[in-house]
């Protein structure tokens, strides 16, 4: 037994949602549970980023950054996250330092507190902007370690990055294992080496993908992790991530001090799960991502990854070719140079190997994302990529050697032309910037009061403490 404390970041609002049902969940499912989950007791609730901005404005009719006030004024105690990828901001390309430094002024103005950064190649010349214009403009820094395997990705490789990330002037660090393949063991000693290396505030994120999550979140602690990340029972499990009243539960019988009101947890649980049943009903919520993959392991495939090619397949009545594209990931990403899947390489991978699956053909068909991966223009990748390789997918030419944003002027006065005459001020002129011809169609249509939805409080009883 112990007086350790544990924090917990609840991830209903962005992962849990984005791993198991892409992103759907609208702001007027959110709203009226707000008031009780900024009294819990949370670490932070991270609402925000990876394809939560996408999301909005593509399928939900939603302007993100209202989205983002409206949550900021229902929990104004607790802390608000997002996550950003680096000089991709939200992106799946790299953008100037003027876009991202201008993108992360105006999240940390309408309400964010913490941005977890990463670069999908851990190229920290990708995350240095970000950094320094999230402290800039008073935000928490959290610099990521995107956790993926290979022969290159041991535990030094990992322990000489997160005492780079920590010289930087990271804030705090995160572990993001976004596929599930963080064992217990690796945990432990991955955790105790950094928390030997490093002074500052150290989190784990992973996914239950595999069927591990618990042990490695428990191993993770033993060792001396400060915070994990968890969501509300009706969207954990599966391709989300552990419960989090199971995980608090499991920890305060072990003798870890997890400071959350049990009471109110059990009362968002409650409030989710005719939520969690109407996706299930709509087909939103395909089965399949909430059974246990242990396969997982092997292809590394990220939860949101999975749920977005099952919907990508069903959309072309090619469903049965799941597995055959689930085996040819790992493939694809050795040919890349093992490029952690993570938000935009996941993707880009996942979409090279349903076109080598779908052609009958590997590499007939190759998209532009991928040749500009190969060509340097998303940062170095972790191994050197088989001079072969190169020749196949960009032919004769070089890949670049410098952080490819040096490559970009700034970019922030053609954007404001661009998206005129919709756009009413910066936000939608960086809306354009990440999404233009979703973001011309939403400002476009958009109405001058876009949504008003009224607030109710879903009402918790309190025992009284003694």
């Amino acid at each position: 037994m112990n007086n350790q404390k544990v924090a917990i970041t609840e991830t209903v609002l962005r992962d849990g949602q984005q791993s198991l049902i892409a992103t759907r969940m609208p702001i007027a499912d959110m709203l009226p549970i707000l008031k009780t989950m900024d009294q819990v007791g949370y670490h932070a609730l991270e609402v925000w980023g990876g394809a939560t901005f996408d999301a909005c404005i593509r399928y939900l009719n939603e302007d993100p950054w209202e989205r983002l006030r409206q949550i900021r004024k229902q929990a104004p105690h607790t802390k608000l996250q997002m996550l950003l990828r680096g000089q991709n901001i939200l992106g799946y390309k790299n953008y100037a330092d003027d876009v991202v430094t201008a993108f992360i002024q105006q999240s940390i103005a309408n309400g964010i507190d913490i941005i977890r950064l990463f670069d999908a190649l851990n190229d920290t010349r990708n995350l240095k902007t970000a950094l320094n214009a999230t402290k800039q403009y008073g935000g928490h820094a959290q610099m990521t370690i995107a956790y993926t395997t290979s022969d290159y990705h041991t535990v030094d490789y990992y322990v000489t990055l997160a005492k780079e990330m920590a010289d930087m002037g990271a804030d705090s660090l995160c572990i993001k294992d976004m596929a599930g393949i963080l064992t217990p063991q690796t945990a432990y000693e991955l955790v105790s080496r950094i928390k030997a290396a490093i002074e500052i505030p150290l989190e784990v994120h992973t996914h239950a993908t595999s069927g591990i999550a618990e042990m490695t979140y428990l191993k993770a602690i033993e060792a001396g992790a400060d915070i994990i990340d968890t969501a509300i029972s009706p969207f954990a499990g599966g391709t989300s991530q552990p419960a989090t009243e199971s995980m608090q539960i499991a920890l305060q019988n072990l003798g870890y001090t997890v400071d959350l009101d049990q009471t109110k947890l059990n009362a968002i649980a409650d409030y989710f799960a005719p939520i969690r049943d109407r996706f299930r009903q709509d087909g939103l919520l395909n089965p399949k991502v909430k059974d246990v993959q242990p396969k997982a392991l092997v292809y590394q495939v990220p939860g949101g990854m999975l749920s977005n090619l099952l919907a990508q397949l069903q959309a072309q009545n090619l469903e049965s070719a799941y597995s055959d594209v689930l085996e040819e990931i790992p493939k694809v990403r050795a040919d890349l140079g093992y490029p952690p899947l993570v938000t935009p390489l996941s993707q880009m991978v996942g979409t090279q190997a349903l076109m080598n699956i779908i052609s009958g053909e590997r590499y007939q068909i190759i998209p532009n994302e991928i040749k500009d991966y190969v060509k340097g223009l998303y940062g170095r990748p972790p191994v050197p990529i088989q001079a072969a390789i190169i020749t196949k997918i960009i032919g004769d030419q070089q890949p670049i050697t410098q952080r490819p944003a040096d490559l970009l002027a700034p970019q922030l006065p053609d954007f404001e032309k661009a998206s005129q005459p919709y756009a009413k001020g910066i936000e939608d002129v960086l809306m354009y910037a990440l999404f233009p011809e979703q973001a011309r169609d939403f400002q476009g249509r958009r109405e001058d009061r876009f949504y008003d939805v009224p607030v109710q409080t879903v009402e918790v009883a309190l025992t009284p403490e003694f």
